[in-house]
């Protein structure tokens, strides 16, 4: 489903017009990044202007096509549900960003090193569909569009950029405007995105030498018995998972034949109990439903500082998810 069906862009929503070419970009690479792009850039332009009559249209076709977006692709759990989006998103960008800054840090300087770091900067802005963002997504965030800025000005000069980080945080905000949320380059001057960062879920290695570590998680979700890429454990008794079947069949072994079993009086059979309820709290606190989720992002915070080896933000995070599901309060 492609975004030309969208009337023009009014002038006051222009902000917004960078995620929305990002969307477009995405539409046959990846469905998932081309929805939340447009579902931020609705909220984006809703905050922007929802009363002219211009803008106004222009967001509800745009809300339009989000709905039917998530009819086309009702069995897409990624847009369905929030955290496995989340998942999604982030991913994403955390591939993206990693290309431009191994490419950065080997001092490989061209436009698709700009438009990477660029489009990380405004993939990680997406993730705030989600909520609060953590504090290591809103370094690389900051980072990323800095980054973005500082080669393309280099390049647009005629200087050799210096690889890696420069600044303290505070020079950062020199080529950015006042909310981190707008780089000038005109769309000439960005370049072409690298068509094979969202391809196979894998980043290739660079140019030159030098190898890229595949990224946590590729898009996709994994599998049972660890096929998915993330190496989960199966059963202890060594069974073994069959796709066809989606079940786990007992181990094998060449002594394995047929014997006769001697009858024995079965033991009496147990009514099975077919229904189910939750486990009571163990500190007696009963939670929402959102205090759950709340609980679970606390938990991916936690998990994406783990990436980037942040133990005091991962410390930070896991223990204020504890306090929330023992307390009820996270504060």
């Amino acid at each position: 489903m492609a975004s030309s069906t969208l009337p023009p862009l009014p002038a006051k929503l222009k902000p917004i017009q960078h995620y929305l070419k990002t969307a477009i970009e995405h539409e046959q690479r990846d469905a998932v990044i081309a929805y939340y792009c447009q579902l931020y850039a609705m909220q984006k332009g809703m905050a922007i202007d929802r009363k002219s009559p211009d803008c106004l249209k222009f967001l509800m076709s745009l809300m339009e096509l989000l709905e039917k977006k998530k009819t086309e692709f009702s069995d897409n759990e990624a847009i369905h549900n929030e955290v496995v989006g989340q998942a999604h998103v982030e991913n994403y960008a955390l591939k993206v960003f990693l290309y431009a800054d191994n490419e950065d840090r080997a001092g490989r300087f061209n436009k698709n090193v700009v438009k990477s770091f660029y489009t990380a900067g405004m993939l990680f802005d997406v993730l705030s569909n989600f909520g609060e963002l953590s504090d290591m997504v809103e370094k690389n965030r900051k980072y990323a569009k800095w980054k973005a800025a500082y080669i393309h000005k280099c390049l647009k000069n005629g200087e050799t950029p210096v690889p890696g980080p420069l600044p303290e945080d505070g020079d950062c905000n020199l080529l950015l405007d006042n909310k981190h949320s707008v780089i000038c380059i005109t769309d000439e001057e960005v370049g072409q995105p690298p068509a094979h960062i969202a391809q196979d879920g894998m980043m290739p290695p660079p140019s030159g030498g030098g190898s890229m570590p595949p990224p946590s998680g590729g898009g996709s979700m994994p599998q049972p018995g660890g096929s998915g890429g993330l190496n989960l454990p199966g059963p202890m008794d060594g069974s073994m998972y069959n796709p066809a079947t989606g079940s786990y069949a007992p181990p094998t072994t060449p002594q394995d034949t047929p014997r006769a079993v001697t009858p024995v009086n079965p033991p009496p059979q147990q009514p099975v109990n077919t229904s189910w309820a939750p486990q009571p709290n163990p500190a007696g606190v009963n939670l929402s439903t959102s205090e759950y989720q709340r609980a679970m992002k606390l938990c991916k915070f936690a998990s994406s500082a783990l990436q980037y080896e942040d133990s005091k933000t991962a410390i930070d995070n896991l223990s204020k998810a504890l306090k929330l599901l023992t307390t009820g309060s996270e504060s």
